[in-house]
């Protein structure tokens, strides 16, 4: 029997690329990529899904849901890594770690849907936290996060390592208009019943993500403290292998977070810090956003799309 073939739709963009290298050298499957002259031409990428048996697409929203319109071969299986099927009723969320049954979801789903990078750190944090009744679902959530420029894309690569590199912009704020496509999944993800405030922010860096979400103990139910946010973090994520959960001596004695201490990994770190006279409690993640943020939950959700078969 032959091994499945794997179809890259977009293996030039950033996610892509570091998919195809990871997926490159490994003898259990078969890869499909199209060659430069074909990449942009319909008829040989919709031959080209119909004759896989799973894709992975690596491309803006529209083109995604053209791709997913191109199949025809019900036996097809995709893995979109696009934000174009994030909150569809139809497709399987691929976070595994979301819940003890994700990874069987995702194993026997035909359609699956990659989370967000900055998601993947909010929806990480909050989720086990909202279904413990640990912070309320109308909880007015505000959520910070800085991405390395990778972020951006190929766009955001050229901006910092091409000709006009030295006029790159060391920070910037964006999503002004607080109206950043991730919001609604964040959201819907999470189980938040109100839209939180989402502010990203992109850095002077190649890759990576620190994310925070301030919370007020006085918003809580009486007697929630910090240690119990945190023990329901490591409850959840006590058998995750690509979710650690920093303690809380160790969060102590830090004084700063770098957004890069993850890079080359696919896992994330969730942090939970706290200023018992104020008050304030402040969560926090940090992963590699083309690691656990893209590329490496896409390849999780494929061995498990694999074993599943």
């Amino acid at each position: 029997m032959a091994s499945p073939l794997v179809f890259i739709d977009g293996d030039q963009g950033t996610t892509g690329l570091q998919i195809h290298q990871r997926l490159r050298d490994r003898s259990d499957l078969r890869l499909l990529t199209l060659s430069a002259e074909y990449r942009k031409d319909p008829q040989r990428r919709a031959e080209a899904i119909n004759r896989c048996d799973i894709a992975i697409l690596c491309l803006p929203d529209q083109a995604a849901r053209d791709a997913v319109a191109s199949i025809e071969n019900p036996a097809v299986r995709v893995i979109d890594a696009s934000s174009a099927h994030r909150t569809h009723p139809d497709w399987t969320y691929g976070f595994a770690e979301m819940s003890q049954q994700q990874p069987q979801r995702i194993a026997a789903a035909r359609r699956v849907s990659n989370p967000g990078c900055y998601p993947t750190g909010a929806i990480g944090l909050l989720r086990p936290l909202l279904e413990a009744g640990l912070v309320p679902r109308d909880y007015p959530m505000n959520i910070h996060a800085v991405s390395g420029y990778s972020g951006k894309g190929r766009t955001g690569v050229e901006e910092h390592e091409g000709a006009g590199a030295a006029q790159a912009l060391a920070f910037q704020v964006y999503g002004l208009g607080l109206a950043h496509k991730h919001v609604p999944e964040i959201q819907q993800q999470s189980g938040l019943t109100e839209r939180p405030m989402f502010v990203p922010a992109y850095g002077a860096f190649r890759q990576g993500i620190v994310l925070t979400i301030p919370v007020q103990a006085r918003l809580l139910a009486p007697g929630v403290s910090a240690l119990q946010l945190h023990a329901c973090l490591m409850q959840h994520y006590a058998d995750a292998r690509h979710v650690q959960v920093m303690s809380m001596q160790q969060a102590k004695a830090l004084t700063t977070l770098d957004p890069q201490a993850l890079n080359g990994t696919d896992d994330v770190r969730l942090s939970v810090f706290e200023n018992d006279e104020t008050g304030q409690i402040l969560l926090t993640a940090v992963f590699d956003n083309l690691g656990k943020g893209a590329a490496g939950a896409a390849v999780q959700n494929l061995d498990l799309m694999l074993a599943g078969v």
